[in-house]
């Protein structure tokens, strides 16, 4: 017998619940069950059938409904479902061309999945990690990811370290990113997001190129984005969680 809704986000706040602590996965095959369960929500688990339907006909000439179905207002929106000390579980509904800057997860493991519409996701991780850490100068980064990803697709992992963990969202379509952050942003555990913006800088010696055996490699340093950048608190729809 198929799950119900309410059945596969509480299955997922469970799962969460049992895996992830203050410090982050219990274990590697701990992220591999949240992530097992997390690859099977779907938009009507979560409250945005609608919204799914209007990314599947958005290029569409048929495409009439898109005002009813999408908001005018071109600020992204977050759908917070739940946050402890533990972990955070949100979605990101990202108008059609809207940009999420690059930005970081310091100390976390984050679980993101395309629920609906197509994104491109352009990802790094800092080449010199054993570097004290200091996000006011340049530093360079391996580039880990850069191209497109459309719903239905497996959730995408980043680690503290590694996998992407400072990464970036453009919206194609109009689409939805289900966040599963590990342990959560804290001002009081000292995990801040911290944007940041590629720079020209040279590398003369070729001592980058060659420790990163010729794979791609940028110059990013922190910045704050423009005002224009907004992300507005949204009503989430779907079922309630049973805590």
């Amino acid at each position: 017998m198929p799950s119900t809704s309410m059945d596969a986000i509480q299955k997922l706040y469970e799962v969460c619940k049992v895996s992830l602590s203050e410090k982050g996965p219990l274990s590697s095959e701990a992220i591999d069950k949240v992530r097992a369960v997390l690859d099977k929500i779907t938009p009507p688990d979560v409250g945005l059938e609608c919204e799914a339907q209007g990314a599947r006909v958005w290029r569409s000439p048929q495409a009439l409904s898109r005002k009813r179905v999408f908001p005018s207002s071109p600020a992204i929106r977050y759908r917070h479902i739940y946050e402890c000390k533990s972990f955070s579980i949100g979605i990101f509904c990202i108008p059609a061309s809207s940009i999420i800057p690059l930005h970081n997860h310091p100390g976390m493991t984050v679980l993101s999945k395309v629920l609906y519409g197509t994104v491109h996701v352009k990802s790094y991780d800092w080449i010199d990690k054993a570097e004290p850490l200091n996000l006011l100068k340049v530093r360079p980064a391996r580039i880990v990811r850069d191209g497109e990803m459309s719903a239905p697709c497996g959730a995408m992992v980043l680690h503290p370290e590694e996998g992407g963990n400072i990464h970036a969202f453009k919206a194609i379509t109009p689409c939805a990113i289900l966040d599963i952050l590990t342990p959560p942003y804290s001002s009081e555990g000292g995990r801040h997001c911290s944007y940041f913006r590629r720079c020209p800088k040279s590398d003369p010696s070729g001592v980058l190129l060659n420790r990163t055996k010729g794979s791609g490699f940028v110059w990013l340093e922190e910045y704050q984005p423009r005002d224009s950048f907004v992300i507005r608190r949204d009503l989430y729809t779907g079922p309630a969680l049973k805590l």
